[in-house]
């Protein structure tokens, strides 16, 4: 769903009245668009989009906000042009994709304490691994369960038809299932350990001002599995930023663990793992979104990992 700046002004002018101005558009997601606007002296930002359960997980995730994982707190959630909206509490700040490699080492201890802060949430009331829907449950009995099922193409997932697409690519599915056939064998060595996970640190989710995180927003692929899973997420999208290149995050997260005495049994096939889940992940979305100029790329990163 497509809305203009004409029609949001429009409906918050219908929803509140006089006491909901100054709005501007700040960006448009591949699931959702976001605006910013005034109410009674505060920022807020109102977001539309076709699924209802991503906003819901929003709101969830507040729950674990703290000082060093800044979550902006959901304050409504409803139906609008056919879709659903939600408003939010607005966090301001730069974001991190733009840092450069400067500015990004400078903000690596606060974004690891953000990571430190996800994996000691109090996760009591939920279940499950893998994705969690709005009521905290996710569907699969063991973190391995929950990464193996990547190579699965459901009729009711929202990226249903990727793997007809993928066969169909000029990369084909060969790629794909050697990288695969890796991450089964290392699969055994994955903890049954059950940490929250942000798994989009990417895409403008992550907000900072100077040297520290200032909001994490967008929670629609969170999980419950491996806290190692987000450091894997810097480590295997690294080279599609430029001015990262000369960060070796996996030695900077070893530094930080052993800093604050933090052991990570199998970190090595732990990290490796979660990285081939991301790649293959990633080659899935974009067989469905038909982002064919990405795809030979991350194909060939995902078995360059899986095979170093």
């Amino acid at each position: 769903m497509i809305v203009d700046l004409v029609r949001v002004q429009a409906f918050l002018a219908t929803r509140f009245g006089s006491d909901g101005g100054d709005v501007a558009q700040l960006g448009m997601g591949v699931w959702s668009q976001a605006f910013a606007f005034r109410r009674a002296g505060r920022d807020y930002v109102i977001r539309f989009g076709a699924h209802q359960e991503d906003f819901a997980k929003d709101r969830l995730a507040a729950r674990y906000a703290g000082p060093a994982l800044p979550i902006p707190r959901v304050v409504e959630l409803g139906v609008a042009f056919g879709g659903y909206y939600a408003i939010s509490e607005r966090i301001f700040g730069g974001y991190l994709d733009d840092l450069d490699e400067t500015q990004m080492r400078a903000l690596l201890p606060s974004l690891f304490a953000a990571l430190d802060a996800a994996r000691l949430a109090d996760l009591s009331g939920t279940t499950g691994y893998g994705a969690w829907g709005a009521d905290g449950t996710a569907p699969y009995p063991s973190w391995r369960a929950a990464l193996l099922d990547v190579a699965n193409d459901r009729p009711a997932d929202r990226t249903h038809g990727w793997r007809e697409r993928l066969v169909a690519s000029p990369v084909g599915v060969g790629p794909f299932e050697e990288a695969y056939r890796h991450l089964r064998a290392l699969a055994d060595r994955v903890p049954e350990e059950r940490h929250l996970i942000h798994s989009d640190l990417r895409h403008y989710n992550v907000l900072v001002e100077g040297d520290r995180v200032t909001g994490v927003l967008d929670w629609g692929c969170g999980m419950y599995g491996d806290f190692v899973y987000d450091l894997a997420w810097l480590c295997f999208w690294q080279p599609w930023y430029p001015a990262w290149q000369r960060i070796d995050f996996r030695v900077e997260a070893m530094r930080h663990h052993a800093a604050i005495g933090l052991d990570v049994p199998h970190f090595e096939e732990r990290l490796c793992c979660c990285q081939i889940h991301i790649g293959l992940a990633g080659q899935a979305y974009m067989a469905y979104a038909g982002n064919w100029a990405d795809l030979p790329d991350t194909a060939r990163h995902t078995l360059d990992v899986a095979t170093r």
